[in-house]
């Protein structure tokens, strides 16, 4: 594989991780944000530019540091994936629902992901968080409960 094809797929990539629509960002051991991609950009107001190099919670003093920190020591030691559903906390991240058709919802019920990232030593020198939007199913869910 050449240079410039190793790049273009670098390029595609990235493309891809901007345009998914779920939410994905990468943290330092500091909770430093590294990376913030379109849907946070497009939820939050925030620009990458905005917020990478902060730590997460002065970004969100929302967010509980302790409650993140003991989930996130999962991720850092055990090397392992972490989860949270929107039934065990709505959401991480407080967006406002945007969707018209389900602006019923206050705000974007959330389920999340974490997950280690390795660096070439093998060391989870990351983690990165992915944020689902769970509006509609918990809309739909709501709607046959009544």
């Amino acid at each position: 594989m050449s240079a410039l094809s190793e790049l273009n797929e670098i390029h595609w990539l990235v493309e891809l991780l901007q345009n998914v629509d779920v939410g994905m960002m990468v943290l330092d051991k500091e909770y430093k944000v590294q990376s913030w991609n379109g849907f946070l950009e497009n939820h939050s107001g925030m620009l990458p530019s905005q917020v990478k190099g902060k730590v997460l919670f002065d970004v969100f003093p929302e967010l509980d540091p302790n409650w993140f920190a003991r989930k996130a020591a999962m991720v850092f030691t055990l090397k392992s994936r972490a989860f949270v559903t929107w039934e065990q906390r709505p959401y991480l991240l407080k967006f406002n629902n945007y969707r018209p058709i389900t602006g019923t919802a206050e705000f974007m019920y959330q389920n999340v992901t974490l997950f280690p990232i390795t660096g070439l030593t093998g060391e989870v020198s990351h983690m990165a968080v992915l944020i689902y939007d769970m509006t509609d199913v918990v809309l739909a869910r709501q709607d046959t409960n009544k």
